[in-house]
């Protein structure tokens, strides 16, 4: 499912799919965007935006997602362009319409801040310890 299909009539050219999709980069921030959206679900709950039983069955299966995708049982679909749609259709794949209520109160452009923000957080650490071994 393409965020812009709706307005052409025409399929994309495949290089043009290619240009667009950002997959092969960001697909080392799936973490990052799974305990984003664990967060994300959580606070859709205890705010009563979806009810509590609806913010479990997305953060369950957000964890088992994590698992599949640790496990090499993921393959992620340039047709999906970015981690974040990848994620979000394979949620919607496992639980439905609920999957889709994780997107609600929250922009891509949050998505890619906060995966980015984890990242780095995450590589500072990294750098620091090698660092610490070289110094």
């Amino acid at each position: 499912m393409k965020l812009w299909k709706g307005r052409f009539i025409k399929e994309a050219n495949s290089s043009a799919e290619e240009f667009n999709a950002s997959i092969e980069v960001d697909q080392r921030l799936y973490k990052q965007d799974i305990q984003g959206s664990l967060a994300h679900a959580l606070m859709l709950g205890k705010q009563g935006i979806i009810p509590m039983e609806e913010a479990e069955i997305i953060r369950h299966s957000l964890l088992e997602i994590l698992k599949d995708i640790e496990a090499g049982k993921v393959t992620f679909s340039v047709e999906q362009e970015d981690i974040h749609m990848n994620i979000e259709v394979l949620l919607t794949e496992r639980i439905g319409p609920i999957g889709k209520k994780l997107h609600t109160a929250r922009s891509r452009n949050d998505q890619v801040a906060t995966d980015l923000r984890l990242y780095q957080k995450e590589e500072i650490d990294s750098v620091l310890s090698l660092l610490k071994i070289l110094i």
